[in-house]
């Protein structure tokens, strides 16, 4: 990725893919709301392209499942992560025969997938990534992956869409229309802001959002090449002003190398080992503050006290309480157009 200019690629006059819908440009006067399709892009969104998919859906579903089945984390470390999240659906109402078939399908997600990450399972990716572009009407046969996981997939499909999809795609729907006009209002001037403070440019093209009811323990995940941020519409941490800051952060991944080469070069440069998390941080707390000056520079009737999400769940108090009082008084003048790049990483490293 380039770091010395600025590409700014908002779905101005790009054209959507074949099989997809354009998406309507704002301020152009178009104020339908989308058809729904999961093979179609949702909302009337300048940056990212929404999608509510059963197959990926459903795939999360059986997956949180088989953890909570086996009272395991949900992703990340196996031991320090915090109990699984979500709850044992109710089979109550099934039938025999689909019951069967789901606690089936779910001991195979046990056996095959319960016990790798989403994120950093190579193979989980790729299922990942194949089973987003599915269209709801095809069918497990055609994911191509291993046959215990395509009779899993096979098996439980019914029984989710007739018992449990439909209220899951309503609730993502839902999601990707409670955040669109923040995205319509603020998302030009995030993705400027933030490409600038990276110095990386803003990805070309449309960045694909799947929208699913459960999406790790952290409630989201973004994979590259080809870029894809898949988040939670149920999670409790994604909701309202919240939400817009969690888009634009996972988005933020694909901006990120700049920042962490810089890290670790300096790092070699100081004879310091490389902090794991601290370009993570960055991350969240330059977000934060990008979409709190946002939120605050909106007409005064809409004027909001908005708390970044890092300090909503504690993160820096939790993990990174040395990154917190690194980047208060190191970065945040980087962001203030008092330091420079540079200087402002030079000093972080010199900090920690």
């Amino acid at each position: 990725m380039r770091a010395d200019g600025i590409l700014f690629a908002l779905l101005l006059t790009l054209a959507a893919p074949t099989a997809r819908a354009q998406t309507p440009v704002p301020g152009q006067g178009s104020t339908d709301r989308p058809v729904v399709d999961s093979t179609r892009p949702l909302g009337p969104l300048p940056v990212f392209e929404f999608h509510s998919g059963f197959w990926l859906n459903l795939h999360h579903v059986l997956y949180q499942q088989a953890r909570l089945q086996a009272e395991k984390p949900t992703t990340r470390s196996q031991l320090s992560a915090p109990p699984p999240s979500g709850e044992l659906l109710a089979l109550g109402d099934l039938s025999s025969e689909e019951r069967r078939a789901w606690l089936q399908a779910v001991g195979a997600y046990q056996h095959s997938a319960a016990t790798r990450d989403l994120l950093f399972d190579s193979a989980m990716v790729r299922m990942k990534d194949r089973l987003a572009e599915m269209a709801d009407v095809d069918s497990a046969e055609a994911s191509g992956f291993t046959p215990d996981m395509v009779t899993a997939l096979r098996m439980a499909a019914p029984v989710y869409r007739a018992r449990w999809w439909p209220a899951d795609d309503r609730a993502n729907r839902e999601w990707i229309l409670s955040v669109s006009p923040l995205v319509e209002r603020l998302g030009a001037h995030l993705a400027r802001q933030l490409s600038m403070v990276y110095r990386a440019n803003w990805p070309a093209g449309n960045i694909r959002v799947d929208v699913s009811v459960y999406a790790g323990l952290l409630g989201g995940y973004t994979t590259l090449d080809p870029l894809d941020v898949t988040l939670s519409s149920r999670d409790s941490r994604n909701q309202g002003e919240t939400a817009l800051e969690i888009l634009f952060h996972e988005a933020s991944h694909a901006l990120a190398e700049p920042v962490r080469d810089a890290i670790a070069r300096e790092c070699r440069a100081q004879d310091k080992p490389i902090p794991r998390d601290l370009w993570h941080a960055l991350l969240f707390y330059t977000t934060g503050e990008m979409v709190r000056r946002s939120l605050a520079g909106l007409s005064d009737d809409q004027k909001t006290g908005y708390q970044p999400y890092a300090y909503q769940q504690r993160l820096y108090v939790r993990d990174w309480q040395n990154y917190e009082r690194a980047l208060d008084q190191f970065w945040r003048p980087y962001l203030e157009g008092e330091s420079r790049f540079s200087v402002a990483i030079t000093q972080l490293v010199a900090h920690l």
